[in-house]
């Protein structure tokens, strides 16, 4: 398995690094060619009993002010400015657990998650 890392300039500042695996990309390609898009949205919520969920969105297009990050693999994740201290360092895999897959995001910063996983704590 590759991780790519992906270390973006925007109007002179440093975007947060933003590590995609190989697996996660092959993923989310796969789901999103039969629609005809070609990126993901990754921002927070407000949610559950800790205060924090990941929401991951299917996009043509990125919002207006959304950070623009265009992988080497022809996939677009759009990252929402308020959110991007939070999501510095996070990493979206996709994972095989038994008969199961799905897709995790490791964040450095999230500190707490509530018992069922739901949310989560910065």
């Amino acid at each position: 398995m590759s991780v790519e890392t992906y270390e973006v300039g925007t109007a002179g500042k440093v975007a947060p690094s933003v590590t995609v695996t190989e697996a996660a990309a092959q993923h989310l390609r796969q789901q999103l060619a039969p629609k005809g898009l070609t990126g993901v949205r990754i921002h927070l919520e407000k949610s559950g009993c800790t205060g924090y969920k990941y929401v991951i969105d299917e996009v043509a297009g990125p919002e207006a002010d959304d950070l623009v990050v265009a992988l080497d693999n022809g996939l677009t994740l759009c990252l929402p400015p308020k959110d991007l201290p939070s999501l510095n360092g996070m990493q979206l895999d996709y994972v095989q657990e038994g008969v199961n897959r799905r897709l995790v995001i490791n964040n450095p910063n999230a500190k707490d998650a509530c018992g069922c996983g739901e949310s989560f704590s910065f």
